[in-house]
């Protein structure tokens, strides 16, 4: 009986309406550049790629244009002016934004971000869940020489950013990014809501190869939509790029491997749903009361 009571009440707390349209419909483009793993990170390829997605985002007329993780495979610091003045440019000439990915360096620290360039003003965010053993190293100490002098791997010691950042303003909406597998906890993305209206995943599972990992982050993302009431867009790499709406239903999805431009419409939304509000702690206190139960009936029965 409890458990047809569980499921019950989630179809029907699915159909309910917690969030609200907020602003008018948004044309986006997201880019899929399709490159190469193994050639990405190879310096005299670079600015092939720089080329490749200079070239996607000006074919668009979308007033949001997204790009995937470290799309640009060198430091912003070190992006050609001309390409960063045709990035401002197209942005602006059409009225929005583009999101970048890439690397960035403070301080001597690095960071996996995301850039803004267009109409608004530029906006950063910094990725700070980062994933052990593969951005950075843990016990550096008696690790850090695998990496450095044996595996040579590429972003292998970033700085983790700020755990509370605001959404970006950017094509009119509040956008939360989230990168690469972030999207996999909910309790970290509702940190920039209510206030963002849109959210954003920038990724590349070229790792995982022709694998079900992609498919499996794209429901990830699904529940991140369905839970906060918001729609979620993919710019990927190699795949899943994808539109989710509110509901996390996708409505349009790239195919895999492919050099390929999804192009959409999708809507921001305002309000709060039971997730926004409460988090995972309705979970945390039912599994105590389980165990309290448990524990109290045990008792009882050696009473």
């Amino acid at each position: 009986m409890a458990l047809v009571i569980i499921i019950v009440s989630g179809e029907l707390l699915k159909r309910a309406e917690w969030t609200t349209p907020s602003g008018k419909p948004l044309s986006v483009s997201l880019l899929q550049g399709n490159i190469d793993q193994t050639i990405k990170w190879v310096p005299e390829i670079a600015e092939r790629t720089l080329n490749r997605y200079l070239e996607m985002t000006e074919q668009s007329q979308a007033k949001l244009i997204v790009l995937p993780e470290t799309a640009m495979p060198v430091l912003s610091s070190n992006l050609p002016p001309a390409l960063i003045e045709r990035l401002q440019q197209h942005g602006r000439s059409n009225q929005g934004d583009i999101l970048v990915g890439m690397v960035e360096r403070e301080n001597g620290e690095y960071f996996n971000s995301v850039l803004s360039f267009g109409s608004a003003e530029t906006a950063t965010y910094r990725k700070s869940h980062l994933v052990p053993f593969g951005e950075f190293i843990p016990f550096k100490v008696i690790f850090g020489w695998i990496y450095r002098d044996w595996l040579n791997m590429p972003l292998s010691d970033l700085s983790r950013g700020s755990i509370y950042q605001q959404p970006m303003q950017v094509a009119g909406e509040k956008v939360a990014v989230n990168i690469c597998y972030e999207d996999v906890f909910g309790e970290e993305i509702i940190r920039q809501l209510p206030a963002a209206t849109l959210l954003v995943n920038v990724s590349n599972d070229a790792w995982y190869g022709d694998s079900y990992a992609a498919d499996q982050h794209l429901q990830f993302s699904q529940a991140r939509a369905l839970e906060t009431g918001r729609m979620m867009l993919r710019a990927t790499n190699t795949g899943a790029t994808a539109i989710i709406d509110q509901r996390g239903y996708v409505q349009a999805h790239a195919p895999h491997f492919v050099t390929t431009i999804l192009h959409g419409e999708v809507q921001g939304y305002s309000g709060a749903t039971p997730y926004v509000l409460w988090g995972n702690w309705p979970f945390v206190l039912l599994s105590f009361a389980i165990l309290i139960l448990l524990w109290r009936r045990k008792t009882t029965v050696h009473a």
